[in-house]
């Protein structure tokens, strides 16, 4: 039996955008001292749980995704990329190489907003499972047409 494809979630850009939006109003849960957390739209939250993959955080939010994020998404605890203390590969985003490494082969789905053609190369080439890196626009967060793109990709890939 395969593992489903993980599928990294990124915050700032991706969940969290550059530029507010309107929300339709719903229960605010716990407060914290961030004011941009007003622009994460719960609707993120079943709309990824409804993708057919092992969702993670990949932020430089950490474990505080878990306590912060999900619940406002309504998302369960998370696993959480440990971020080395290594040195990123020259020429790629920091993440890349240690997403692919953490992935150990599996197929795997990167939501961010700062995700680029040179990382993309770079997986392709280093990575022996299939791989989306889909960069989401960070003024934005993410969008149906970003849901839809992942979907397709799970429905081919998985």
């Amino acid at each position: 039996m395969t593992a489903r494809p993980l599928i990294f979630l990124d915050v700032d850009g991706t969940l969290i955008p550059l530029r507010a939006r309107t929300i339709p109003a719903t229960p605010t849960p716990p407060t914290h001292a961030n004011p941009l957390l007003a622009r994460i739209d719960p609707a993120d939250g079943p709309r990824l749980r409804s993708l057919d993959g092992e969702l993670t955080w990949a932020s430089t939010w950490m474990e505080e995704a878990n306590a912060i994020i999900s619940p406002r998404l309504g998302l369960p605890h998370l696993p959480v990329v440990d971020w080395p203390d290594e040195d990123p590969v020259p020429g790629l985003h920091w993440k890349t190489a240690f997403l692919t490494e953490y992935a150990q082969g599996r197929p795997f789905v990167w939501l961010d907003d700062e995700v680029t053609d040179t990382d993309q190369r770079w997986v392709a080439a280093h990575h022996s499972g299939r791989a989306l890196l889909r960069r989401v626009y960070p003024f934005t967060g993410l969008t149906d047409a970003d849901f839809a793109a992942v979907r397709a990709w799970l429905v081919v890939n998985t």
